[in-house]
């Protein structure tokens, strides 16, 4: 799917789009970084309350297309700054990680 179908999430806002070809296949949820590295998979969104530039950094590595922050995290200027740089996606939504983890489900099933 397109990330930019995360915005059918209710209540969830594009921080910064994806780049235009950035298809998202799967979703991956966790707070912990050094999980995300030896988990999660390529062209997946994160979904996470992790909101600084180490996220980025991460999912630059994994191969990861978003980042889909939870519970309307502040988003500080140099994570975005480091997303815009890396073409990362970011959005954020007032849901919490499970929540969050279920609607992205969804989407990802009615491709």
């Amino acid at each position: 799917m397109k990330s930019d179908r995360l915005l059918e999430i209710p209540g969830t806002e594009c921080l910064l789009p994806a780049a235009p070809d950035a298809e998202v296949s799967s979703a991956f949820t966790s707070d912990l970084l050094s999980d995300v590295m030896a988990h999660a998979a390529e062209n997946s969104v994160l979904i996470t309350i992790q909101a600084h530039q180490n996220a980025v950094a991460v999912a630059t590595l994994v191969g990861i297309r978003a980042i889909l922050a939870c519970s309307s995290r502040p988003i500080p200027a140099d994570m975005l700054a480091a997303a815009r740089k890396e073409g990362l996606g970011l959005y954020r939504t007032p849901l919490n990680q499970f929540d969050a983890s279920v609607a992205v489900a969804r989407l990802l099933a009615d491709q």
